[in-house]
């Protein structure tokens, strides 16, 4: 059995995460691999049956929307494809983990692309997992709305304000809610209730 390889590719929104996901699994194709690609079911900003990047690029014909991780490593077993496509990890439940490390220890090539850092700037879902166990780890960055220098965090803004940090984590959303910006110029509003986190959504 060849040995399986993991890349993980993150950053913050507007980056070019599933652009090179993309870019990546369709040189896979033309190259006579057997792909798979995956997203979570919840995202559903674009279409519900293809990977889409903000700017409108897209591939279908191979994207299965998922509920769960199990879901994932099931259908890879059955189907043993040679490259296995993840697309928006951060939005997984734990369980991403072992299904991803499933699938390398099955000698297939998994490339997984998500936020690394939520709105408010800490630690995404098992992204921080995933970069830590990845055979290669690209980090891409966008470009700051305020001030043009490269943007490392996501700001989320909420009737023009940023949002604060007890806020839910998971708001499915395009620009008409987040903007790429630097460490400089991200903005986090202090917690309304004081002690609490929004990540029980």
């Amino acid at each position: 059995m060849e040995a399986g390889y993991l890349e993980v590719i993150a950053g913050g929104m507007f980056s070019g995460k599933t652009e090179e996901l993309i870019r990546r699994v369709k040189r896979a194709a033309i190259a006579r691999k057997r792909v798979l690609l995956f997203k979570p079911d919840i995202d559903r900003r674009y279409r519900r049956d293809a990977v889409a990047s903000h700017d409108g690029r897209d591939l279908r014909a191979v994207c299965v929307p998922a509920d769960r991780p199990e879901e994932i490593a099931a259908r890879a077993r059955r189907e043993r494809p040679d490259v296995v496509g993840i697309d928006e990890a951060q939005f997984f439940s734990g369980g991403i983990v072992p299904a991803v490390q499933e699938l390398v220890d099955l000698g297939i090539r998994v490339i997984v692309s998500g936020l690394d850092m939520d709105f408010a700037g800490r630690p995404f879902g098992a992204m921080p997992v995933l970069m830590a166990l990845a055979d290669e780890v690209v980090k891409l960055k966008a470009i700051c709305v305020v001030c043009g220098e490269p943007a490392t965090f996501t700001q989320r803004l909420i009737d023009g304000r940023p949002a604060a940090a007890d806020d839910p984590v998971i708001l499915i959303g395009g620009r008409e809610s987040y903007e790429p910006r630097c460490r400089r110029h991200h903005e986090v509003r202090p917690p309304s209730s004081p002690g609490t986190r929004g990540d029980d959504v």
